[in-house]
């Protein structure tokens, strides 16, 4: 069964960083087109975060995000990564890995393969 799974979430201050991993495995990797992470607070709508196109040349950011975040993938090591810096306490969420089998949207009900989230804490 394929999946995918988020790991590197934690606890910083304002201004640190971090970076998160996004393992696939099974069939997932080998034809995924896109790849994303989203982020969600309690009583808020899943948000787009970032996404990345199979080559890894096409790259999507939320507009909160850019100049401070960077996503990347290795597809020889099946991981997608993002790579936080700068982060601010309005940052803090469960950040969620997606993977989808055609081409990015926002809409993270139209990615196949979702993992159960990393937890990123702020503070200030």
């Amino acid at each position: 069964q394929a999946h995918v799974e988020e790991s590197g979430g934690g606890s910083v201050q304002a201004g640190g960083s971090l970076r998160l991993s996004c393992e696939a495995s099974g069939r997932t990797f080998g034809s995924t087109v896109s790849m994303a992470w989203f982020r969600q607070v309690p009583g808020k709508e899943r948000e787009f975060v970032a996404a990345i196109g199979w080559t890894g040349g096409n790259k999507y950011y939320l507009d909160s995000v850019k100049g401070r975040f960077t996503i990347s993938r290795d597809n020889n090591r099946n991981t997608v990564y993002l790579h936080m810096n700068g982060l601010k306490p309005e940052d803090t969420a469960v950040y969620y890995c997606a993977a989808a089998l055609s081409p990015w949207t926002e809409n993270p009900d139209d990615y196949e393969y979702r993992g159960q989230g990393t937890q990123v804490t702020v503070s200030s």
